[in-house]
């Protein structure tokens, strides 16, 4: 009877200490996107939940924004273009950003015309007016490198139109403004729908891998949490081998709930997109070679403060425990 009760008491109390054990962290996601797809399966699979991690997820709509949340302590984690630690990084910060876990590794946004074109040349460009992305930001700068590979100067041979804010570029192209624009899925394939425009061509098949998104930390959080940042990248890592092993169908299932107003064909139809060219990375590590091409792409748009070397902003070694489990 002694003995049962010991074990009965002790049954609440291991479950208080469970939940004592639970440990917040605050995401903030510069976007809502599908392109993000191995982000909401770790959430929806419960991979985080697994480790012992309650992740609180906001999206704060745009690459500054992202930054500024996490400098001033509004977030613990920033899901970002890893071209914001190294403007943050060129201002002279004792405290950097410490990318430490990649999730795309190739552009996210795709080239829409307003009309359909049945065999598209990117000289089609020349003379037009093109609705591009935020300047400085990842997708504007990659954009402008595969217009130069084109032999397109985008300041020269078309009207680029660039200071529009992230949120708002959407709704510019619809109200009429531009012949092409610059979009993200799920809006691309939704325009396509709607025949608001039509989709000719991928940045990311054209731009080859870069660190396009990735999570990032402060670098005194990540001395002062080791553990909650390698319990993140593990189920990070799990959720990218889910997706690497998962159909589009299984995985547009998956991630729905945070695309409640996208019809789950579409999602599976964006998911199909990202998966066949490469865009979701199938681990956590953000590796030499894809850093020194994100720098060539700033440089080559003129957006590059200096060169930062590849060991001062990115720590794999959270990556690389969490592969070898």
């Amino acid at each position: 009877m002694i003995s049962f009760l010991v074990v009965v008491l002790a049954i609440p109390m291991a479950c208080a200490k469970q939940e004592k054990e639970t440990t917040k962290v605050r995401v903030a996601e510069v976007t809502r996107s599908i392109f993000y797809a191995p982000q909401y399966v770790a959430l929806s699979k419960g991979f985080f939940k697994k480790e012992g991690l309650n992740v609180e997820l906001t999206t704060t709509w745009g690459g500054d924004k992202t930054m500024t949340t996490l400098l001033s302590g509004g977030a613990d984690i920033a899901l970002v273009g890893s071209e914001t630690s190294i403007y943050v990084y060129s201002q002279g910060t004792n405290d950097p950003a410490i990318n430490f876990a990649q999730l795309t590794q190739t552009d996210g946004t795709f080239l829409v015309s307003r009309k359909k074109i049945d065999h598209f040349s990117w000289d089609s460009l020349k003379g037009s007016v093109f609705l591009g992305q935020r300047k400085g930001g990842m997708p504007q700068m990659v954009g402008e490198f595969v217009l130069k590979k084109h032999g397109i100067d985008p300041h020269k041979d078309l009207q680029l139109i660039q200071n529009v804010d992230f949120a708002n570029i959407a709704n510019a192209f619809a109200s009429g403004t531009g012949d092409y624009v610059q979009l993200f899925e799920p809006t691309a394939s939704i325009f396509e729908q709607q025949g608001k425009g039509y989709i000719v061509a991928s940045f990311g098949t054209e731009s080859g891998h870069v660190p396009y998104t990735s999570f990032m930390a402060k670098q005194s959080f990540i001395k002062n949490n080791k553990n909650a940042i390698e319990k993140f990248t593990r189920a990070l890592y799990k959720a990218q081998q889910w997706v690497e092993a998962h159909s589009a169908a299984e995985i547009a299932q998956a991630i729905q709930p945070y695309f409640k107003d996208t019809d789950i064909q579409l999602i599976e139809k964006v998911v199909n997109r990202y998966k066949q060219q490469g865009s979701y990375a199938t681990n956590p590590i953000l590796d030499e070679k894809e850093w020194n091409n994100l720098q060539a792409i700033m440089d080559e748009a003129g957006e590059l403060p200096k060169h930062v070397d590849y060991s001062k902003l990115v720590n794999t070694s959270f990556a690389k425990k969490a592969m070898a489990k």
